[in-house]
C-alpha cells in the first residue's frame, strides 16, 4: 500500500513492462531564461549510490549541455533527483492440446481438452523524478517523470538513463523550440 501511495505522490502512472515512460511538465509562467547556474542534489535516495552518482552526473552532463552551468553556491535552479523501485509481476499463460485449452467439439469432434500452464516471473521498475525548482522563490518549474524496466547488467541500465535524459531535455528549456 506504502508504494502506493509513493507512486502517487510522484504523480506516475504506472509503465508497461519493457517500456520506457518518460514525461514532462512545466510552469508556462517560469522564466527559463533567467536561469545561468544550477545545483543537483537527491531528493529522495534509492539506496544505490552508484545508481544515483551515474544518474546526477548524466542530468548535470544533459543540463550542462543546455547551456547552464553546474554550481555549489547560490544557483539559479535546484534539481532534485527521486529515484524509487518496485518489484511487478507478469503473468505467462501457455497452452498445450485443444483450442486455447478448451474442450471444443466442433468441426466433426476434432479437439479435446488441452492443458494451460501459467508461470510468474519477477521484473524491478525504476522510477525517476526530476523536479527543477527555482532557487530563489521556491516555486517548482520542471517536472520529468521516467519509469522503465531495471536490467541486471549495468550497461544496459547506463544507455537506458542516457535515452531517459535525452527524451526528458529534448526540447529543453521549456519553449526553446517552437512548435510547427
Amino acid at each position: 500500500m506504502r508504494r502506493i501511495a509513493i507512486a502517487a505522490a510522484l504523480t506516475l502512472i504506472g509503465a508497461a513492462a519493457f517500456a520506457q515512460d518518460v514525461k514532462t511538465d512545466f510552469d508556462k509562467s517560469a522564466n527559463f531564461g533567467a536561469i545561468k547556474t544550477f545545483q543537483v542534489k537527491i531528493g529522495t535516495s534509492w539506496n544505490n549510490q552508484i545508481s544515483e552518482k551515474r544518474i546526477s552526473d548524466e542530468i548535470t552532463q544533459t543540463l550542462t549541455e543546455k547551456g547552464w552551468t553546474k554550481t555549489d553556491a547560490n544557483p539559479d535552479a535546484l534539481v532534485l533527483l527521486h529515484g524509487a523501485t518496485e518489484k511487478q509481476k507478469s503473468l505467462n499463460t501457455f497452452y498445450s492440446g485443444g483450442y486455447g485449452g478448451y474442450g471444443y467439439r466442433g468441426w466433426g469432434g476434432m479437439g479435446g481438452m488441452g492443458t494451460a500452464t501459467t508461470t510468474t516471473s519477477e521484473y524491478l521498475v525504476g522510477t525517476l523524478v526530476v523536479d527543477i525548482f527555482d532557487a530563489k522563490s521556491k516555486s517548482l518549474m520542471f517536472r520529468g517523470t521516467a519509469s522503465d524496466e531495471i536490467s541486471d547488467k549495468p550497461e544496459k541500465n547506463i544507455k537506458k538513463v542516457q535515452k531517459v535524459a535525452d527524451k526528458m531535455f529534448k526540447d529543453f528549456p521549456p519553449g526553446s523550440k517552437e512548435k510547427k
